[in-house]
């Protein structure tokens, strides 16, 4: 991986050239030796699009502490199912408990159907998954309840395919829906979602586990997030 000589402070947007600032994953492209993208091909679409997400729903003084996370996206590519079902299951159960109400309901059934298309493929969930979800329901009992009987009944256009498009659809909703919640600590569980999506991620599309790559990070002056945010796809 080639060390650069400029590094890019991280900002919300895109951007012509390293100069004038990056987000996560054009900083990803310039680590990588790839043409400046915030879509390079080092990285699984998805992983790069909740990047994307989580790097302009944080605020400006903490965007920062998500540098150190860029080189483990280097790489992490492939085209595994599951992984599509892992991200979007991740990022719903960790919104559920803190979204509002506008949005708990795709939330919940976007659960509910990640889950039933796991077990579709692997027989039961991945260690760990089932009690992540419980946790998020029991947060939103009457949540959890209307879209069982919502999946319930809509019969056999509850089993259509699960895409890229519907992961993307639910991860979007998933981090405006931490970014907008009233939390005192929304920066927290934005890195938290992506730290855990890249592990996730890891698991299924990294066979051995790759060298750890040290990064110097320079530390950054605070500054302060902007209302009405907006992220880019």
């Amino acid at each position: 991986m080639p060390v650069p000589s400029l590094m890019p402070v991280l900002s919300r947007g895109k951007h012509r050239t390293p100069r004038s600032g990056a987000c996560f994953m054009e900083f990803a492209s310039y680590l990588a030796g790839e043409a400046w993208s915030d879509h390079p091909a080092c990285t699984h679409p998805l992983v790069a699009s909740l990047a994307r997400m989580v790097n302009d729903c944080t605020s400006d003084s903490s965007r920062a502490r998500l540098v150190p996370l860029i080189p483990s996206v280097i790489g992490l590519k492939g085209d595994n199912p599951r992984v599509r079902l892992l991200i979007a299951v991740r990022a719903a159960t960790a919104a559920l408990p803190v979204s509002s109400s506008d949005h708990q309901r795709a939330l919940a059934v976007g659960i509910l159907n990640c889950e039933r298309q796991l077990e579709g493929l692997d027989g039961e969930l991945p260690e760990g998954l089932e009690a992540r979800i419980r946790t998020a329901f029991d947060a939103a009992p009457e949540t959890e309840r209307w879209a069982r009987e919502f999946i319930s009944s809509m019969g056999a256009w509850s089993r259509t395919k699960f895409t890229d498009r519907t992961a993307e659809t639910i991860i979007r909703v998933s981090v405006q829906g931490i970014a907008e919640a009233c939390t005192p600590n929304p920066d927290d569980r934005l890195f938290e979602l992506l730290s855990g999506v890249i592990d996730d991620a890891t698991r299924v599309l990294v066979s051995t586990q790759p060298a750890q790559m040290a990064t110097s990070v320079v530390e950054r002056p605070a500054e302060t997030r902007p209302a009405g945010v907006r992220v880019h796809s």
